[in-house]
């Protein structure tokens, strides 16, 4: 049943790689005889693929029209799989809505009948949470460019936003000419893009946000892949604290002293955040809510001293919430 299975997946991966394939040469590709090739070819229509014969001189097999992305032999938890993570597909990259619809349109072309029908039950509606911490979007020609040359090795050229998402000009504090690096992987975290470089220029590893990048035209310049400044690359991108962060948009922002390491905060602040290191024990946290006794609460939960508690507003919540607490532990 195993070796049949397997045979099934190659029969059905070779007849999406070429238009139409004679028998012999299924039959010799597949290491068997024409007479299990057709049982075969019955199995998959069996299974809802539309497998056509084609006539004359340079006929054979082909895969109809439904069935372009073989293999795709799905149970009914992959099926489901499949159309709730489109319909979920992450909302940070922007422009994309109609290829997602797209996508889950052709995918449940080529399911067989009883599939279709386990995805079509899936049909849900994604709301944004107000703890997701949203970030700006980032257009879908960006991730598939940095991706590509991620893939190919090859040299990066961007300039570099600044927090409001301006091109900072030559005289400004923020400014700095085009950044040339080498680009090893992407990684997302809190709805947020992050690209893990290496940046020859500097000889150093760095985190940059992939919204706040502006790209130039590809460079096709190649580069030596490295290892990796660490093993755990999620790991490396949620402890670094120097990784591009803007406050994300709030009503109320406010910031303190925190006595945490600043890779510790880093770690555990939520999407939105942006941490400053300022020694190995006391770090510096901007962070944003709907309300000032929001933000006392989020800062409540790292169970640390705080100071320079910026502005007065969020002072003053604290002090409400401190009197609540002193209330309720009585």
């Amino acid at each position: 049943m195993a070796r049949t299975s397997s045979r099934l997946l190659d029969l059905l991966s070779l007849l999406g790689a070429r238009a139409i394939w004679p028998s012999h040469e299924l039959a010799e590709r597949l290491g068997t005889s024409t007479r299990t090739l057709r049982r075969d070819l019955d199995s998959l229509r069996d299974l809802g693929y539309p497998i056509r014969t084609v006539k004359g001189p340079s006929g054979g097999y082909a895969l109809g029209a439904a069935g372009k992305l073989p293999p795709l032999l799905l149970d009914d938890d992959q099926a489901i799989a499949v159309a709730v993570a489109l319909q979920t597909a992450p909302t940070s990259v922007s422009g994309i809505d109609e290829a997602v619809a797209r996508a889950l349109t052709s995918i449940k072309q080529i399911m067989p009948a009883h599939l279709r029908a386990e995805a079509d039950a899936m049909h849900l509606t994604a709301i944004r949470n107000s703890w997701e911490f949203p970030a700006p979007p980032i257009a879908a020609s960006t991730v598939r460019a940095v991706g590509y040359a991620i893939r190919l090795a090859h040299l990066l050229v961007f300039d570099y936003l600044a927090a409001d998402g301006r091109r900072p000009q030559p005289g400004e504090p923020d400014f700095s000419p085009p950044l040339r690096v080498e680009p090893h992987h992407l990684v997302t975290w809190a709805g947020r893009w992050y690209l893990v470089a290496y940046h020859p220029a500097t000889e150093d590893w760095a985190i940059y946000r992939l919204d706040r990048i502006h790209l130039h035209q590809p460079t096709g310049t190649p580069f030596q892949r490295r290892e990796l400044p660490h093993r755990d690359l999620a790991g490396y991108v949620m402890t670094s604290y120097d990784r591009g962060d803007t406050p994300a948009q709030w009503q109320c922002l406010g910031s303190v002293v925190m006595a945490l390491p600043a890779h510790v905060v880093a770690r555990w602040a939520p999407g939105g955040s942006v941490v400053e290191h300022l020694s190995d024990t006391h770090s510096r946290v901007t962070l944003g809510a709907w309300s000032w006794a929001g933000i006392a609460g989020l800062l409540a939960t790292f169970d640390a001293p705080i100071t320079d508690v910026q502005p007065v507003e969020l002072k003053d919540a604290c002090r409400t919430l401190a009197q609540r607490y002193r209330a309720a532990s009585r």
